[in-house]
């Protein structure tokens, strides 16, 4: 019986496992589970990275340099060298009169002995200019019988990411064994038919053997760029997988219980009254919409973004107030303590006076002031709680917890931010009046996420956007200069200075060594102090130990230092507003998020601010990009539209943390314009067909946790 037919028509033939395969034993199941794939579906899911056309053949002297192409010919010559490395060269000639040379570096003698003269080959491979002429290195081939006329594919040949230990013919053999069992169309689609006749999408089944297997009419440029129709319609499926993913937790969440933080909001008002400026417009809009979330008894979940001085604190800290006046616990949860350092000022200078009581937990409180603050957050004596990852150890007990807010949010490690969560779940747990409550929680970030990039990570999360500036903030002037003027820029910094104001200087050499990092600097220091003597100069980097890192912060922001050299261990939680002038080293090698948020470190004070971003030619098509949008715009959100295009969603959000690394074949940068009709049909589904959210879910994320709501 022929292996297609092997199993009962009742059998979930996506969910087989590979052993079900001819030709998969025990260590190559072992080899593909380590990538991941473990039934039939994950194998039809598994999409050709590219494909080369071998469905018809180029004559030799139609060949363009770097395109990908098949020819016949027959050996003419053949050389054997070894002047520096072993080499075979064979020289191929066809009817065109043209001759095209086949390289090979790793050979056997065996090959060496089948190109003789006069016989026929068929190779395929990108062709590249050679000394003598155009030329392939290490083409694939076959030799042909000079009485076959050999017969071309009917098909495009897909080409797939390399799995360690299977061979690629094997592997599309096995991917091509796996798609002989796939079910017909009814028992396969997910999707309800109105709605593929609606959007004019083909049918999975289709769509699948389209992409594995394209016809050789098929548009080889639109399935190299992901466009084509058949992938299209995966990916649209793979998006909504996603999506139903998250707002399923949503839905989860919200079924759970939380303290409604209603009529409470007098300390609110008198920090608004006390503050010396007056909230922005974009500040009382999203105070409001998280007001509003906290009257409710149900968990909120809010994102605020805005870009650097937007503002978030005082809005951080206006819905802490409101917990407070509850008589119930806010935490602040920061990743550096330089950052977390800063918001506890924030909050001390506007808190404290309004009778709050604050406590400070970070790593290097120890002993007996550990343990007082330990006391201070278990009781409830501490109503405002400020640090870093500390605030998550297990001898961290709050008494009642009703708003976590996390800074920053994607630099934490999604169990991390778990572990805040629930050390309100815990603790509420054992009032009996409050079981299986949540805190309400808050993440605030300073990289502004592309709506398309939230409305995809981020369909859990309500998300504001802070979107104006305080009045007053002067915009920074951007300048892209060569290292090469180095001498211009220590003459500036010399002439800011001395009208009293000060100015950053960032290393920003990337290398795997912190420690490499910290020499540069170090290297930096050192010849600064000695151009500038007049001048008082600060070094700061991330192996300093902690206190003295602090007190050198200290001292530039008190202005006792003029000029700090700097790793970027600075991006984040400084805020100096005397200080004027930035010079970031080697810009061409930071990302377009980074260096706006170094650039936010400048620019906070009234006085006229500058950036400069020193690179080292000759630049990439892409640094240049990135620099040529810094000196364009300081628009963050437009900022990260173009961080998005020229990298992908992967810094941006820390994709390891919300799943979006495991994407299969979407690519959010590519595929944004399909996300509204994602939402659309997520809508349709849940209201409608529930049961079918959950197969498509369970098909495209399978039993992985999705923790970008944590």
């Amino acid at each position: 019986m022929p292996a297609s037919h092997r199993f009962d028509a009742g059998v979930d033939v996506a969910h087989l496992p590979l052993g079900t395969l001819p030709g998969v034993g025990a260590r190559v199941a072992e080899k593909l589970a380590a990538r991941g794939l473990l039934t039939l579906q994950d194998l039809w899911l598994q999409l050709p990275r590219r494909y080369e056309d071998r469905t018809s053949i180029t004559p030799i002297r139609a060949l363009q340099p770097g395109v990908a192409a098949q020819v016949e010919g027959r050996v003419e010559a053949v050389e054997r060298g070894f002047r520096y490395k072993p080499m075979l060269r064979v020289a191929i000639g066809d009817d065109s009169q043209a001759t095209l040379v086949l390289r090979f570096f790793h050979f056997r003698a065996v090959q060496v002995a089948q190109f003789r003269p006069g016989a026929r080959i068929r190779c395929y491979g990108a062709p590249r200019a050679g000394q003598h002429g155009l030329e392939i290195v290490h083409p694939s081939y076959r030799l042909l019988d000079d009485d076959a006329a050999g017969a071309l594919g009917e098909q495009l040949d897909p080409v797939y990411p390399a799995i360690e230990g299977i061979g690629p013919a094997t592997l599309r053999k096995l991917i091509g064994l796996a798609l002989d069992r796939l079910p017909d169309d009814e028992a396969l689609e997910l999707l309800p038919p109105p709605l593929r006749a609606r959007l004019q999408l083909p049918s999975l089944k289709q769509a699948l053997l389209t992409s594995h297997r394209p016809p050789r009419d098929a548009d080889l440029a639109a399935l190299s760029a992901g466009l084509h129709p058949a992938q299209q319609r995966l990916v649209l499926e793979e998006l909504l997988a996603h999506h139903l993913s998250l707002r399923r937790q949503r839905i989860a969440l919200q079924q759970q219980r939380a303290a409604a933080l209603a009529d409470a909001d007098a300390l609110a008002l008198q920090l608004q009254e006390a503050l010396p400026f007056a909230l922005t417009g974009a500040q009382q809009r999203v105070y409001q919409q998280v007001r509003s979330d906290l009257a409710r008894p149900v968990p909120m979940l809010r994102l605020v973004q805005g870009d650097v001085g937007s503002g978030k604190t005082v809005v951080a800290a206006l819905a802490a107030l409101l917990a407070i006046q509850a008589g119930k616990q806010a935490a602040l949860m920061a990743p550096t303590e330089l950052l977390a350092e800063q918001h506890l000022a924030n909050l001390r200078g506007w808190l404290e006076p309004l009778g709050v009581r604050i406590a400070w937990l970070a790593g290097k409180v120890t002993g007996k002031a550990r343990a007082g603050v330990l006391d201070a957050v278990a009781s409830g004596a501490a109503q405002m709680v400020v640090g870093t990852h500390a605030l998550m150890q297990d001898n961290v007990v709050f008494h009642d917890l009703a708003l976590a807010i996390v800074d920053e949010q994607h630099r934490f490690g999604v169990h991390q931010r778990l572990a805040l969560r629930d050390k309100g779940v815990l603790r509420q747990a054992q009032d009996e009046r409050d079981e299986g409550s949540v805190p309400h929680q808050l993440v605030m970030t300073a990289t502004p996420i592309p709506r398309t990039l939230a409305m995809a990570a981020y369909a859990d999360l309500d998300v504001s956007a802070i979107d104006e500036l305080p009045p007053g903030r002067t915009p920074v002037q951007t300048v892209v200069l060569s290292a090469e003027r180095r001498p211009e820029l220590i003459e500036r910094i010399r002439g800011a200075c001395a009208e009293g104001r000060q100015a950053y200087w960032v290393c920003t050499l990337i290398d795997d060594s912190d420690e490499v990092i910290a020499q540069a600097a170090q290297s930096t220091y050192e010849n600064l102090s000695a151009s500038l003597p007049q001048l008082r100069v600060g070094l700061v980097h991330g192996r300093m130990k902690a206190n003295d890192k602090q007190a050198m912060m200290r001292a530039f922001k008190d202005g006792a230092i003029d000029l700090l050299v700097a790793t970027t261990v600075i991006e984040v939680g400084v805020d100096v507003p005397n200080a004027s002038l930035m010079i970031v080293e080697n810009a061409e090698r930071l990302g377009l998020a980074q260096l706006h948020q170094l650039r936010g470190r400048v620019g906070r004070g009234s006085a006229a601010s500058s950036c400069v971003l020193l690179y080292q030619p000759p630049l990439s098509a892409m640094a240049r990009q990135r620099l040529e949008t810094m000196r364009q715009t300081s628009d963050g959100f437009v900022i990260a539209e173009k961080d998005l295009e020229l990298r992908g969603p992967g810094e941006l959000l820390g994709v390891r943390q919300t799943g979006l690394a495991a994407f299969r074949v979407a690519d959010l940068a590519r595929d944004a314009a399909l996300l509204p009709q994602v939402r659309e049909i997520a809508d349709a589904l849940l209201a409608d067909s529930p049961d079918i959210a959950d197969r498509i879910v369970q098909r495209w994320v399978g039993g992985a946790a999705r923790y970008a709501s944590a």
